[in-house]
């Protein structure tokens, strides 16, 4: 094999292990910059822990569920709690 055509080899070699390099760190520091949406159904074998609180706290993001006095909230927007389902 020619001199060139190795070097063009090893060349392709060092970009992929950077590019692996970069894809790791961004899975490692949990730092993607966007989202990815997975239309299938999910199903956890496991317990969901919620943290409980005596009064509902303020939160700028949304999706955080909660219990206050037995009740179920969920953020649906900046310092909104929304009962979650049907409780009483």
């Amino acid at each position: 094999m020619p001199n060139k055509e190795i070097q063009e080899l090893r060349d392709q070699i060092t970009g992929l292990q950077r590019e692996i390099k970069a894809l790791q760190d961004s899975f490692y520091l949990n730092n993607f910059p966007s989202s990815q949406d997975f239309n299938k159904t999910c199903r956890f074998n496991s317990a969901l822990k919620v943290p409980h609180y005596s009064a509902a706290p303020s939160v700028d993001d949304v999706g955080f569920i909660i219990e206050v006095a037995g009740v179920l909230y969920i953020s649906t927007a900046v310092d909104t709690w929304t009962v979650c389902g049907t409780q009483s």
